[in-house]
C-alpha cells in the first residue's frame, strides 16, 4: 500500500520515521518492550498507514526484531523459559484467534453520537493509549523487585497470558509494555531477566499474530524488510547498553517512556 502523503512532506516524514525505527529496536533491546508503543504511532503518523494495517505491520517488525534481541539476551542468561512458556500457553492461541477472526469482524464504524463518529481506528488508538497509561503508572510507582520464591501460580499466569494475548491481537502490540510490569510486579523476577523473557514472549505472540493476518491485509514486503533491518541494528545496540544500567533505573525509565507516549497518543486522538 502506497503512503497517502504529499510529495514535499514524504521525504522528511519518512526520514524521521526511519530514524525513529532505530529507537524502536533500542527500546526493545534496552527495556524489553515499548517497540509497539513506538512502531504503531510511527507507522500511523509518519508513514500514514491506517491503524488496522499498522498493527499488522507492527507485529512483523516487532516480532522479528524481538527474536534478534531474544537470541542476544539468552546468550547472557537473561531469558526465563518457564515464565515465558506459562504465558505462551494461552497468549499465543488468543492472539491467533483475535487476528484471524475477531479483528476482521469488527466494523469500521462502531457508533455515532450526533455528528461525531467513533471508528475502529480511533477506538483502537485510544484503547492503546489508556493501557499504556495504566502500565506506566504501575512501573513508576511499583515496589522494588522481590525475591523469586514469591512467584505467581500457574492459573494466574494463564489468565494473565490470555489478557496479554487479547491486547496483542487487538492492538498489534507485542505486549512488552504490559508483560514487563507483570513479570516484575506479579511474578517477581528481576528487571533484567524480565526484559529478556519479555522479548521471547513478544516474539512468539507477534509472529503468530502476523501469521493470522496473512490473507486479510496487503503487505508491502520491501518496506517491512527495510524497517526490520534498521530495528534489528537498534535492538543489538539497546541490549548492549542495558547490561550497564541498574535495574531500578531501567524500570523507572521504561515507565516514564510509556507514560509520555500514552499521553501523546491520547491527546492526538481526542483533541
Amino acid at each position: 500500500m502506497l503512503h497517502d502523503i504529499q510529495f514535499r512532506e514524504a521525504p522528511l516524514m519518512e526520514i524521521i520515521g526511519y530514524i525513529l525505527s532505530v529507537f524502536i529496536g533500542i527500546s526493545l533491546g534496552l527495556i524489553g518492550g515499548g517497540g509497539s508503543i513506538l512502531t504503531v504511532p510511527v507507522l500511523v503518523y509518519l508513514f500514514h498507514f491506517e491503524p488496522a494495517l499498522a498493527t499488522s505491520y507492527s507485529l512483523f517488525i516487532v516480532g522479528l526484531t524481538s527474536l534478534a534481541g531474544t537470541i542476544y539476551q539468552y546468550s547472557k542468561g537473561y531469558v526465563n523459559i518457564k515464565a515465558a512458556l506459562s504465558f505462551g500457553l494461552t497468549s499465543v492461541a488468543t492472539v491467533f484467534v483475535v487476528r484471524k477472526y475477531l479483528l476482521p469482524a469488527i466494523p469500521d464504524q462502531l457508533m455515532r453520537f450526533g455528528t461525531f463518529t467513533v471508528t475502529k481506528s480511533s477506538a483502537m488508538m485510544v484503547f492503546f493509549a489508556a493501557l499504556m497509561l495504566a502500565a506506566s503508572v504501575s512501573m513508576i510507582l511499583g515496589h522494588r523487585e522481590k525475591h523469586r520464591n514469591q512467584q505467581a501460580n500457574l492459573p494466574k499466569l494463564l489468565i494473565i497470558g490470555l489478557g496479554i494475548g487479547l491486547v496483542t491481537g487487538l492492538l498489534g502490540a507485542g505486549g512488552g509494555f504490559l508483560i514487563i510490569p507483570v513479570l516484575v510486579l506479579l511474578v517477581h523476577i528481576p528487571i533484567k531477566e524480565a526484559i529478556g523473557t519479555s522479548l521471547f514472549i513478544i516474539t512468539i505472540n507477534s509472529v503468530i499474530g502476523f501469521i493470522g493476518d496473512i490473507g486479510h491485509v496487503a503487505i508491502d514486503w520491501p518496506f517491512l524488510l527495510r524497517i526490520l533491518g534498521i530495528t534489528i541494528c537498534g535492538v543489538i545496540i539497546g541490549s548492549a547498553i542495558g547490561r550497564h544500567i541498574p535495574g531500578e533505573r531501567l524500570r523507572s525509565g521504561f515507565g516514564w517512556c510509556v507514560l509520555t507516549m500514552g499521553i501523546y497518543i491520547l491527546s492526538r486522538e481526542l483533541f
